[in-house]
């Protein structure tokens, strides 16, 4: 069966670190591009970012531009997001889905698989 899972969500400081790990079973993330999105209470799921299967470009939302980085180790067979400097304005259930193929264009609607979640909370 093909699954996403993330991990490494936690409640931490603002100005804190986290990584946030995507891992894929059931399927090769080789050729699918991967995003980040999230969801903050009351709010629509939103992107942040998403690495592309095709060149390993990254691209980011402006709100995380210089202080997350997305990454793929597809010998693991997982994507990482690490996130730096959190703000409260951070906090979020995280999502990351798989595109076959996909292109920075893609719509939340276009991707194929997406995991359950994982909670960041930043606070003091």
């Amino acid at each position: 069966q093909e699954k996403l899972v993330e991990s490494g969500g936690d409640s931490v400081q603002p100005g804190g670190s986290l990584r946030l790990s995507c891992a894929a079973s059931g399927f090769s993330l080789d050729h699918y591009s991967i995003g980040w999105f999230r969801q903050a209470p009351g709010k629509g799921r939103e992107g942040v970012a998403c690495i592309l299967t095709t060149d390993n470009s990254t691209y980011y939302a402006d709100s995380v531009k210089g202080r997350f980085t997305i990454s793929r180790d597809n010998a693991k067979n997982t994507v990482y997001l690490q996130m730096n400097s959190l703000k409260p304005e951070d906090t979020a259930v995280y999502y990351c889905a798989a595109d076959w193929y996909g292109s920075v264009r893609s719509t939340q609607a276009e991707y194929d698989y997406w995991g359950q979640g994982t909670q960041v909370t930043v606070s003091s």
